[in-house]
């Protein structure tokens, strides 16, 4: 699994990740919507492409803060829209239907920067990790969840092979109210990285940080409403950090194209359902050596595209897409 190594690149431009790629891969006309805005890079780069409008999405209130600086020179060919990705068809309703959907899965570079946000390990600061302003922070996981559902989630969001051990190492130095804390818990029972490994503590923040976010239930949710949003030949394209990511984007993309199978001799891919999607990337499209030397942040990034087809949208169907088993509520029923 490749894991997220955005927050090790201290001082690096917050350049949109293979936005040229994406450009490559479809038409940037028309309206589109930008479900993770974070600093704007990706609206920007598609203004600057030729759309007539995009509309930015994000659930943290302080981005549109920041943005106020430069996008009031845009007037009405850019509309910020505070509110999670996964309701972007609610979110955009008087915009539909759209000519595209970007998301750039993860925590923004720009939120790993602030240490009061409390995602990153390399910055202490009070254990929090949300990317908007409600719901349980960090904290409230750390400190409150039982032994063996905080095992599941290190488990199932971080693929960390030591999760029991680690949960239990967190329910024993209880309460734990940083980042600093969290991390020195976590590195005390695992073994020191060999160098060029990541720190100890990487998987384990990373998989808090999507329960806390609910992140997996927004990414399907996402592209369920894109597919109800997008007009015939709109595209969808979506940019993942690490590879449970990645595998339900790929899965989610190819059960809309209508193809089962592994798309060899053995196992050759067949059609079922009218497609909703035709697959624009076959296989997903990484960083070129030009684009490593100029974004660090992109060494990990995936790109998958797709073009909507005139096909009705289909009934939400989440099975088989490879989806973490702690997706929806249940770290609210943890917690309760």
């Amino acid at each position: 699994m490749a894991v997220e190594v955005r927050d090790q690149d201290q001082g690096a431009p917050h350049l949109p990740v293979l936005i040229d790629d994406i450009l490559k891969h479809v038409d940037p006309s028309g309206t589109w919507l930008d479900g993770t805005f974070g600093a704007g890079g990706y609206s920007r780069a598609f203004l600057d492409a030729g759309a007539q409008r995009v509309i930015g999405v994000d659930r943290d209130p302080m981005v549109f803060e920041m943005a106020q600086a430069w996008a009031g020179d845009l007037g009405d060919r850019l509309a910020l829209v505070q509110g999670k990705f996964g309701d972007l068809d609610q979110l955009a309703a008087d915009f539909l239907p759209l000519d595209g959907v970007v998301l750039d899965l993860g925590v923004s570079s720009m939120q790993l920067d602030q240490a009061e946000r409390g995602f990153s390990f390399l910055r202490d600061g009070p254990l929090d990790m949300r990317m908007g302003d409600d719901g349980p922070s960090a904290a409230d996981v750390v400190n409150n969840a039982g032994e063996a559902f905080l095992a599941d989630i290190l488990f199932q969001y971080g693929e960390e092979r030591a999760s029991r051990r680690i949960a239990k190492a967190i329910i024993s130095a209880r309460p734990i109210a940083t980042t600093a804390k969290l991390a020195e818990t976590i590195q005390a029972c695992l073994p020191k990285p060999k160098p060029g490994q990541s720190n100890p503590a990487t998987r384990s923040f990373q998989a808090i940080r999507i329960a806390v976010n609910d992140e997996f239930g927004q990414l399907i949710k996402g592209m369920e409403a894109a597919e109800r949003a997008l007009k015939p030949g709109g595209y969808l394209a979506v940019v993942t950090f690490h590879s449970l990511e990645d595998r339900v984007v790929k899965k989610f993309m190819q059960s809309r194209a209508g193809r089962t199978g592994g798309g060899s001799r053995y196992a050759p891919e067949t059609v079922t359902q009218a497609p909703t999607f035709e697959l624009k990337t076959r296989k997903a499209v990484v960083a070129d050596a030009q684009e490593l030397a100029r974004n660090p942040r992109s060494r990990s990034a995936k790109l998958r595209v797709a073009q909507r087809t005139d096909a009705p949208a289909r009934s939400p169907d989440r099975t088989g897409l490879g989806l973490p088993k702690l997706v929806g509520t249940e770290l609210g029923k943890e917690l309760s």
